[in-house]
């Protein structure tokens, strides 16, 4: 491959990223009006694309740049997961966010007063940031590039213009209407967490394992599984003993994923299936939702099969683009 062609893999990845993060973050799940309105669904990226795309390059192309391995990069898409659900939207602190009509259903069961925030919604903004927002999306982009998903993709002025982008779009959604109810030390918490987290990333987050010589499921094995797995972790609930569940789910998940990854049979081609699989399963959760506003039934309908297709071809084309990732390099 020469310069040129090289040059354009890797703007593309850039381009898939920018996109493909807001699209997991905001649309999968057809949740809000805009469900199957193909000119709001657009319209609405020139928010998106800067709020979940820019900082979603920029924790891959850092992560890539100063060698952080994947514990790192989850410890950077959680902290951003905090960032924007604890400082910028502030739904993680917002008794009535929206005037979403099941809001109190969710918070109250697991509210924590002195705190002032609910434990299952906590979870549910973060971990949606963190794995699906971010995390799942860096993760099929650098599969689908190839050769390239270790190598950086932007340089410094590149990656300056998506600083700035980002910037803009977290204050144009801070100073909006939805944005609110967090006190001084609430916010003063969040950006503390999100600190130590980022401090994590770049410290121990860069450490190598030593990998051993052990027997892993095929890939599509592990797609086979990420996906219910991940259809069943978005269909919890917000009672106490579902939150209970989801903190055992994600526990037994992160082991069984670190035992897994510290083989050196765990490729490429496993991470691409884990990511697809995890995307599918919150896909399936679109066709369940209830939309806000006035969605027809034929354009929900529309709008979830057209993601499911989407899942479906980015599982095949990082599948096969991954084949070309070093095994080395995966965990």
């Amino acid at each position: 491959m020469n310069r040129r062609e090289g040059r354009r893999t890797r703007w593309l990845a850039v381009l898939l990223l920018l996109v493909l993060s807001p699209v997991c973050a905001e649309y999968i799940q057809a949740y809000d009006d805009s469900t199957g309105n193909p000119v709001a669904l657009l319209g609405a990226l020139l928010v998106f694309v800067p709020l979940y795309g820019a900082p979603a390059v920029l924790i891959r192309e850092l992560a890539r740049r100063f060698d952080v391995r994947w514990p790192g990069i989850l410890a950077l898409t959680t902290g951003f997961g905090i960032l924007q659900a604890g400082v910028i939207d502030q739904s993680m602190f917002d008794t009535g966010y929206r005037g979403i009509d099941y809001w109190d259903d969710m918070i109250m069961p697991t509210w924590i007063e002195p705190l002032g925030i609910s434990v299952n919604a906590s979870l549910a903004f973060v971990l949606g940031h963190a794995i699906w927002s971010f995390g799942v999306p860096i993760a099929l982009s650098e599969a689908i590039s190839g050769r390239y998903s270790r190598t950086p993709w932007l340089r410094w002025p590149g990656l300056s213009v998506l600083v700035v982008l980002y910037l803009a779009a977290a204050a144009l959604i801070m100073v909006g209407e939805d944005s609110g109810g967090a006190s001084s030390g609430q916010l003063v918490g969040a950006l503390a967490v999100t600190a130590a987290l980022a401090l994590f990333a770049f410290t121990l987050g860069r450490r190598r394992r030593d990998r051993r010589d052990r027997r892993v499921p095929a890939p599509l094995l592990v797609f086979a599984v990420a996906a219910p797995v991940s259809f069943g972790f978005n269909m919890l609930g917000y009672s106490i003993s579902d939150t209970v569940i989801v903190v055992g789910l994600l526990v037994a998940v992160a082991a069984a994923v670190t035992y897994l990854s510290g083989s050196r049979a765990w490729t490429g081609r496993h991470v691409a299936a884990l990511a697809s699989g995890t995307l599918l399963g919150r896909v399936g959760i679109g066709f369940l939702t209830d939309p806000l506003g006035d969605v027809s039934a034929v354009a929900h309908a529309g709008h979830s099969v057209f993601f499911l297709l989407m899942a479906l071809g980015l599982w095949l084309l990082a599948d096969r683009r991954s084949r070309a990732t070093p095994a080395t390099d995966v965990a």
